[in-house]
């Protein structure tokens, strides 16, 4: 009788540690199973937005930064180029920003949350080339009356300073503005902005 209950006892531990054995087992086999599926590191990375500081960026000058391997560019502008621009509202082809390209934030004549900073995506929209900057009224190779802006030397397409395409260019529509938003004066992330997308 004492054998049986022996046995028996020996019997529920031996099936007890099977089940937990199998059980993490189970979950040692899952883990990597479900982690296969996430996406990766630099997948994650490539649409991840970008914290990029501007505290030294002076009044005419850019810096080029990448999200989602695009160009952005961040340009200074001065209170001349930002005076410029409504000069320029019978040259450019949409001077009211109709066309979806840019956040509502930014559906206004400076195309951007603060008139002084200029935020776009540095890819023409005719063919996909990048433009070349012309930031400097006059620039070498841009004939008289340019006030500054960008130049696509691929088709000859131009944008002025807040990249509004010109009229009879290539370019359909003005240059994208990506979503962007402020964390402090010098501190600005690129790929969100205030409502999170």
């Amino acid at each position: 009788m004492a054998d049986s209950q022996l046995n028996r006892g020996k019997r529920r531990f031996l099936i007890a540690a099977t089940g937990v054995a199998s059980g993490v087992a189970g979950v040692a086999v899952a883990v990597p199973f479900a982690m296969s599926m996430l996406p990766s590191a630099r997948a994650r990375a490539a649409g991840a937005p970008v914290e990029v500081d501007i505290s030294k960026l002076e009044p005419g000058m850019m810096v080029t930064e990448e999200w989602r391997g695009q160009p952005i560019w961040i340009v200074r502008r001065t209170q001349e180029m930002i005076a410029s621009l409504p000069d320029l509202d019978k040259e450019v082809a949409d001077p009211k920003s109709s066309v979806k390209q840019q956040p509502d934030y930014a559906k206004n004549e400076a195309r951007s949350i603060k008139p002084e900073y200029l935020v776009l995506v540095g890819i023409c929209t005719h063919l996909g080339c990048s433009p070349t900057q012309k930031l400097a009224p006059g620039s070498e190779g841009m004939g008289e009356g340019w006030k500054g802006g960008f130049f696509c030397p691929c088709h000859g397409s131009k944008f002025d300073l807040a990249g509004r395409v010109y009229k009879g260019v290539p370019a359909p529509v003005n240059l994208k503005v990506p979503p962007h938003t402020y964390l402090s004066d010098t501190r600005l992330l690129i790929g969100q902005d205030s409502t999170g997308a």
